[in-house]
């Protein structure tokens, strides 16, 4: 796997990536030879027909992210694939047909357009059924043995059967079958015969416990052989985006890399975060009006509501959003986490929180400095309370400013129960460890077609 904006990404997830990024451009200078000819060169040199080109591409390419169509677990079958393909094709087409017709100066040339995306089509296509059989190709694949048992090691051996872009497959291990009463010696001699027989590329240690029971000397002998050794919460950290809480020590994040939160840096981040936020309102400012009419003339009370939050430090403060419930939500049953379908949310709430509308307020926050533009969200002191008591190291998001938007909300859903608010803290954890201003950039370009496509609301 390869880093890229401090989150791993697989190779081949990459190499697919790259692929038809490089097909979109090879299809439209294919097209622009095809119907130009010996006016070629003069085209893409003298009349910007190379930016052209690259801006085609890259427009493809942000169409073919927001179809999903390089996330696999969105993706259930091959025939999905290529209907979204298709459908990414004809937006295109008409993206270009429109440009074309409103901005004659983007053409490069008489139905270079349409030869390069008859191209393109083909192309895809045949690019996308190759890489699909390329892959599932036993000699690209690695043999992954998982040595040891618990709840770790089965989510581990459950996350690599299900990540088949990651190209491992779990071959054995006590892991794989759920035993965890081996002893030492037997795990060593099975590992001592895996080594002989090269029965695998690679060994993930997953033990809970370790002392007196891992066969240390013989994991030694796999490395030093030429097979590869890693330590199962590394590589879930690596494939998952998040990091395990439940058998995690003090020493591993003490030792670990990372959490790199010296002042220069925070002073820089925050610096981005308000003129980020300032900039925002800016350019929200002639809608707030209008939202704070459509909620004072559809439900009785007051346009904006005001909640107490934990902070930075377990400071409180508080959260201003625009109002998307009754004013009367919580008289009875008190603090509660919304639902689907909550009867408490008003229409023209629903309609903010799908659209994320309803945190424009919260602007204001990262202006006085209670939040960041990207940080963890934000929780009512009511549940942390009770969270704190529950999850360990949950104290540790609040060493942070909590933000707007963060990586928990781009990769998982709304949390609204102990486990839900435990699988949450695993993702707030792996962007403390990893933050940097690339990050960010990373959560603000996922949260932006988090919201263009309305997903993940409640």
């Amino acid at each position: 796997m390869l880093r890229l904006f401090n989150v791993y990404y697989p190779v081949r997830m990459l190499v697919l990536q790259g692929g038809e990024a490089l097909i979109i451009c090879c299809s439209f200078l294919l097209a622009v030879l095809i119907r130009l000819g010996e006016d070629t060169l003069l085209v893409l040199q003298y009349e910007n027909g190379v930016y052209k080109i690259l801006a085609i591409a890259a427009l493809a390419m942000v169409c073919l992210h927001y179809f999903d169509l390089y996330d696999p677990q969105r993706l259930p079958s091959s025939s999905e694939t290529y209907f979204r393909l298709l459908v990414v094709l004809g937006a295109l087409s008409f993206v270009l047909a429109a440009t074309g017709y409103f901005l004659p100066s983007f053409l490069i040339g008489q139905g270079v357009f349409v030869t390069g995306l008859t191209i393109l089509t083909l192309a895809l296509l045949g690019w996308r059924s190759a890489y699909t059989w390329v892959i599932r190709q036993p000699y690209l694949r690695e043999r992954v043995y998982v040595l040891g048992a618990g709840e770790r090691a089965t989510r581990l051996v459950e996350t690599l059967r299900a990540r088949k872009e990651l190209g491992m497959d779990v071959v054995g291990g006590p892991g794989a079958v759920g035993n965890g009463s081996l002893s030492r010696e037997t795990l060593a001699s099975t590992l001592t015969a895996l080594q002989k027989n090269r029965g695998v590329d690679r060994v993930i240690v997953a033990m809970a416990d370790r002392r007196g029971t891992m066969p240390v000397r013989e994991l030694l002998d796999l490395r030093l052989s030429g097979i590869k050794v890693e330590e199962a919460t590394a590589l879930l950290e690596k494939v998952s985006g998040k990091i395990e809480v439940d058998e995690l020590s003090p020493s591993w994040l003490i030792f670990s890399e990372g959490f790199r939160l010296n002042p220069s840096f925070l002073m820089a981040r925050r610096f981005i975060s308000t003129v980020v936020s300032l900039a925002g309102l800016l350019l929200v400012l002639p809608l707030l009006p209008l939202m704070a009419l459509a909620v004072k003339l559809t439900s009785p009370g007051p346009v904006l509501y005001r909640q107490k939050r934990v902070g930075r430090y377990g400071v409180l403060f508080d959260c201003y959003k625009f109002r998307t419930m009754r004013a009367d939500a919580e008289a009875d049953a008190g603090p509660t986490w919304a639902a689907d379908d909550d009867p408490r949310i008003t229409p023209v709430g629903r309609f903010l929180r799908r659209t994320r509308l309803d945190e424009i307020p919260q602007l204001w926050n990262v202006l006085r400095g209670d939040m960041g533009f990207v940080g963890p969200r934000p929780e009512r002191p009511e549940f942390v309370e009770w969270l704190s008591r529950e999850i360990p190291y949950y104290h540790l998001r609040h060493i942070i400013r909590p933000g707007i938007t963060g990586w928990a909300q781009v990769r998982y859903q709304y949390g609204a129960s102990l486990e839900e608010s435990k699988e949450k803290l695993r993702y707030d954890l792996y962007y403390i460890k990893n933050i940097s201003l690339s990050l960010d950039l990373l959560v603000i370009l996922r949260s932006a077609k988090i919201v263009l496509l309305a997903r993940g609301a409640r």
